[in-house]
């Protein structure tokens, strides 16, 4: 399963560097370690296999975006260890349903590496990331995106973590 993410992400950045003829910077890697221990990858009513897959390759979508912004022949590396996604399943009668309050804040833990082009290390860490104030002020135009609030929460890491490389597109 692993081996088949790697490659799907793979193929997914070497897509996204043909887009328009434009040549972007940095790639992305991301693996999905031990997914069945996450706290929270529940699909309610959806088939959980199909939601896991869709929202697996929804971040690995959202991380290739992100590096897209690093130097060239540069790439990122991501180990997801667990994902608490923003709102809980509650069950409404016969169906399950995701229920977003503010108690149910989004969490993500990964380890990373930002790797050149020579194969040498330029940045690495774990990271525990949670944004309690998912619902507070700006973060309210992303409630009705898939995946809204970890985005936003991934891109303010990123952002933060990465401010002195990041390349803008020209």
């Amino acid at each position: 399963m692993i081996m088949k993410t790697l490659i799907t992400t793979l193929f997914a950045t070497l897509m996204l560097i043909t887009i328009q003829g434009q040549a972007f910077a940095a790639t992305s890697e991301v693996t999905w370690t031990d997914y069945k221990k996450y706290r929270d990858i529940d699909a309610g009513d959806e088939n959980r296999k199909h939601f896991r897959e869709r929202t697996f390759k929804e971040f690995e979508k959202y991380f290739a975006e992100l590096a897209e912004r690093l130097p060239e022949g540069q790439v990122l590396k991501i180990d997801v260890t667990d994902v608490d996604l923003a709102g809980d399943t509650n069950v409404a009668g016969i169906h399950r349903l995701r229920v977003v309050k503010d108690i149910y804040f989004p969490r993500m833990n990964f380890s990373y590496q930002l790797v050149n082009a020579d194969g040498s290390v330029a940045k690495e860490d774990t990271v525990i990331l949670k944004d309690m104030s998912f619902m507070m002020g700006s973060n309210l135009k992303y409630r009705n995106k898939s995946l809204g609030y970890e985005k936003s929460m991934l891109n303010d890491w990123f952002l933060e973590t990465f401010k002195e490389l990041i390349v803008e597109k020209k």
